[in-house]
């Protein structure tokens, strides 16, 4: 059998190896250091504010406009908060953050272990009977998961402001009456929806930099494939993943 026939199969084993550590050592047991997990919990958070707050905000605004274009031809215009509200919260706040974290954390992750790789610092943890899945991937995975949906929330509350300040603009829209109309529009079922969804990508993109990051060549280069490998594969496993939540939620009425 081809070594590449064996990729789907190595990913699949890797991720059952996270699963059993996170369960196995659940919560006194695991075997990471707590100033470890904090480091990246704190770069995974209070670090990434900045782009997220920009990037929520500006898609926010362009929701606003998009809607704003085509409502105000119907004398409409008061629903681009719902349709700002409903759009960030089932969709846009939790993919763009994903897509955001991909290629900022998991990207850094992949380069850290890859460099870990390849200075045979991963070799020397399995010498002194340090596994490199409960040291190294878990708290890794558990501070995105953990993360994440705070920062889901946070992107909301961005995106709705960046339509707000654009309907204000265009539509003479108050701010009072723009969050009315957003509390109507939101109900707890977008909420959850995408609440749950920023949990899964959380995990994805945390478990696939580490992944690519144990997994690189012992050189230079692979260091900059395994990033991109990383970058590249979370992006697209968010869209999918995404589509499966879309056809879920259609088939349930949600």
């Amino acid at each position: 059998m081809h070594p590449t026939s064996l990729l789907p199969l190595r990913q699949v084993a890797f991720l059952g190896q996270v699963v059993l550590s996170a369960l196995s050592g659940f919560p006194a047991r695991w075997r990471f250091r707590g100033q470890d997990f904090a480091r990246v919990a704190a770069d995974c958070s209070a670090r990434a504010v900045p782009i997220v707050t920009v990037v929520n905000v500006l898609v926010g605004a362009i929701l606003a406009f998009v809607g704003a274009v085509q409502l105000v031809k119907f004398g409409a215009g008061i629903y681009v908060a719902d349709l700002v509200a409903i759009a960030v919260s089932r969709e846009m706040a939790a993919i763009i953050t994903a897509v955001v974290m991909a290629g900022r954390t998991g990207a850094a992750f992949a380069a850290e272990l890859a460099t870990m790789q390849t200075n045979e610092e991963v070799d020397a943890l399995e010498v002194l009977g340090l596994n490199a899945v409960d040291f190294l991937v878990l708290p890794r995975v558990l501070a995105l998961f953990a993360i994440m949906p705070l920062l889901f929330v946070y992107a909301c509350v961005t995106g709705l402001l960046g339509g707000m300040v654009v309907a204000a603009g265009m539509l003479d829209l108050s701010p009072a009456a723009y969050m009315e109309r957003s509390v109507d529009a939101l109900t707890w079922t977008h909420l959850g929806l995408g609440l749950a969804k920023s949990i899964v990508f959380g995990a994805m993109v945390a478990i696939t930099g580490c992944y690519f990051g144990l997994t690189a060549r012992r050189d230079a280069a692979g260091v900059g494939v395994a990033t991109t490998q990383a970058v590249v594969v979370s992006i697209v496993a968010v869209i999918v993943i995404d589509a499966v939540f879309a056809v879920c939620a259609d088939a349930l009425g949600i």
